[in-house]
């Protein structure tokens, strides 16, 4: 019996797909094949329904491709009607849900893991995936495995990422309310790093379009070897990345990805972070506007001045929560519905 329960990371699937510095793979593509066809069981009892429709996208990984391969083709090879996004973000694959009125998602990723690392995460109209139901399907992988036979179908082509950013730049339009409509951020300058991951649409598809000027933004090309620093907002080096092609640019505004672009930090233009606790803050400042007493939801190691800040000076209340994006969410969601109460943001102290 194959032992996958290693490969959990707290509500992703994550392992080595690169052999790099002797160290194997095991996320092979027999074990992804057990465990899609897994996830597919789950889905279709959690949904009660036989007829599935997923999408899947990736990020810049040099193994994505490979991965992405396996995916759909075990996909498909169990009936799935199966669509393709192509390199996306982790939120735009959960929106593809909602957009295009799907039953799921798998977005091909390890965040800001090393290059040889990658990984899994679901989502259904209800969010991502709790760390309980990733140890069902793992379970149920290692106990029953699969083998993907082959199939001439493929998938279709979704234009998820285009439908992602142009929604976006509508809501960005709609809360700016601009006298210039089209444009509201134009005569600001805003740069970019995407650190080599699939940040470089919000620069091009997103802050462009709205008319900013991102000249100075920086490694928007995606590549998997990640050259030139790990995308991840909480590195030193990420971080001084960003502050230099801010002063370099003399911008008004940088913001910086992980490589999926599930988490962010911002550099205003004196290149001070505003990063962890303060980017929480400025959320929080933006959620909480209208909404007195409002309950901001964070992981447990914000700080207390955040929570006087969020308490004292914002006028709502600090609920301090276990660390996990999937686990802060579903606190607010809790709240909301059992006590009735009001929780605009959830957010992670690493920006998720």
């Amino acid at each position: 019996m194959d032992d996958l329960m290693y490969l959990k990371s707290g509500t992703d699937i994550r392992g080595t797909a690169i052999e790099k510095d002797g160290k194997a793979v095991d996320l092979t593509d027999e074990r992804l094949e057990s465990i899609v066809n897994s996830l597919v069981v789950f889905l279709k009892n959690k949904l009660n329904k036989e007829d599935l429709t997923i999408a899947v996208g990736y990020d810049s990984r040099v193994s994505s491709p490979r991965i992405f391969k396996t995916v759909t083709r075990t996909l498909l090879s169990l009936g799935v009607k199966t669509y393709d996004c192509g390199l996306a973000s982790t939120p735009s694959m959960f929106m593809s849900i909602i957009n295009f009125c799907l039953d799921a998602s798998i977005e091909i990723t390890a965040s800001h893991l090393p290059m040889e690392m990658n990984g899994l995460k679901f989502f259904t109209r209800q969010g991502g995936f709790s760390g309980g139901d990733i140890k069902e399907i793992l379970e149920y992988a290692q106990n029953n495995p699969y083998t993907a036979s082959d199939c001439e179908n493929t998938p279709k082509n979704l234009l998820s990422m285009e439908r992602y950013c142009e929604n976006l730049c509508e809501m960005i339009k709609q809360g700016v309310n601009a006298e210039d409509y089209e444009k509201p951020l134009k005569n600001l300058k805003i740069v970019v790093d995407a650190g080599n991951g699939v940040g470089a649409f919000y620069a091009e598809k997103v802050l462009n379009v709205l008319g900013a000027d991102i000249e100075g933004s920086r490694y928007l090309e995606p590549d998997g070897t990640f050259p030139n620093h790990i995308p991840n907002p909480e590195n030193k080096q990420a971080m001084e990345s960003i502050c230099e092609a801010v002063r370099e640019s003399g911008a008004d505004l940088g913001v910086i990805f992980d490589t999926d672009c599930d988490r962010a930090a911002c550099v205003d233009k004196s290149a001070n972070e505003i990063n962890r606790n303060k980017l929480v803050a400025l959320a929080s400042y933006i959620a909480l506007k209208g909404i007195k007493g409002g309950v901001i939801v964070t992981d447990s190691v914000t700080s207390d001045g955040l929570n006087e800040f969020i308490e004292k000076d914002l006028g709502g209340v600090h609920h301090r929560f276990k660390r996990g994006y999937k686990n802060v969410i579903d606190e607010a969601i809790r709240l909301e519905k059992e006590e009735n109460k009001k929780a605009p943001l959830a957010i992670e102290t690493s920006g998720h």
